[in-house]
């Protein structure tokens, strides 16, 4: 059965509420990181500049069971409006990178409820909220982020009849990835992540309707900025990504790119076909 349509007024009350939490850029932890994602090179070094999206690592929120939805996340109502869909996921962002977060760095963050909106969808309606992020290291604001987050219904019994996906020509540059169960486990545990979709499988398809567990939608941004940077051979100032399909575990992602000057285009191709997320990434001077 669907939720009742969402009262936009009401959760519309919810734009503008902000609020402030501090951190260490950890080398432990972007160690841990870098493990994860089999980062090659030597080991990264206090005071070296943190790689692109793993800001997402810090800050992390710990509710006691008490405070968490049905979903695993914080129960919905506090910083972020309760809207009563079954599905969350994120959607897409802008992130500015105006300066290096040293890595073993005092951090703080600054967050605010920009927007909330609705429009149809093929399987009933979409709520998005914007929440506007901005991350500061020794007095210095060093990012400034729009995270959009898209809320819905589950699929109904049978799914959504398919839509033809993006299929590009293929990249100039590309890497395939095989993600498994430990890698969206360490990813969430990284990330203090309770979210079900990630490791309940009966959760996965008796409630949210996907067939497996869903690769994290940060974890494919978390990849394809770095791969923009390598490809690029500069830091970036800028990177915007937009997920398009979910990405459901025993798939292959291949990285791809494409670009030159200051930008690289990139995306992740689905090995069953389709774009999982695009992105865009401008470089630094």
């Amino acid at each position: 059965m669907s939720a009742p349509a969402p009262d936009l007024d009401h959760l519309r009350q919810w734009i503008g509420r902000e609020r402030e939490d501090e951190d260490i850029a950890s080398l432990r932890q972007a160690h841990l990181m870098a493990a994860t994602l089999g980062r090659p090179g030597p080991a990264l070094r206090a005071g070296e500049a943190m790689p692109p999206l793993w800001h997402w690592i810090y800050f992390l929120e710990g509710r006691p069971p008490a405070e968490l939805g049905r979903d695993g996340h914080p129960a919905r109502g506090g910083f972020l409006p309760p809207v009563p869909l079954a599905n969350r996921m994120w959607a897409g962002g802008r992130v500015d990178f105006e300066r290096p977060v040293p890595l073993g760095a005092p951090i703080a963050k600054r967050s605010r409820i920009l927007s909330v909106d609705a429009k149809p969808g093929r399987a009933g309606v979409l709520v998005f909220v914007t929440v506007r992020h901005e991350v500061y290291a020794e007095g210095e604001r060093c990012i400034a982020e729009e995270h959009d987050i898209v809320y819905r219904d589950p699929p109904p019994a049978g799914g959504v009849p398919a839509m033809a996906g993006e299929d590009p020509a293929p990249g100039a540059h590309r890497r395939a990835i095989e993600p498994d169960a430990t890698l969206l486990f360490r990813y969430s545990a990284l990330t203090f992540n309770g979210h079900r979709i990630h490791y309940d499988l009966d959760y996965c398809r008796k409630v949210e309707g996907y067939a497996n567990l869903v690769i994290h939608g940060p974890l494919v941004a978390t990849l394809l900025a770095g791969f923009a940077q390598e490809v690029g051979g500069r830091p970036l100032r800028r990177f915007e990504y937009r997920a398009l399909k979910p990405a459901i575990l025993g798939t292959v992602l291949t990285l791809e790119a494409d670009g030159g000057g200051d930008t690289v285009g990139t995306w992740c191709r689905l090995a069953e076909g389709g774009v999982s997320m695009r992105g865009k990434a401008f470089l630094a001077p």
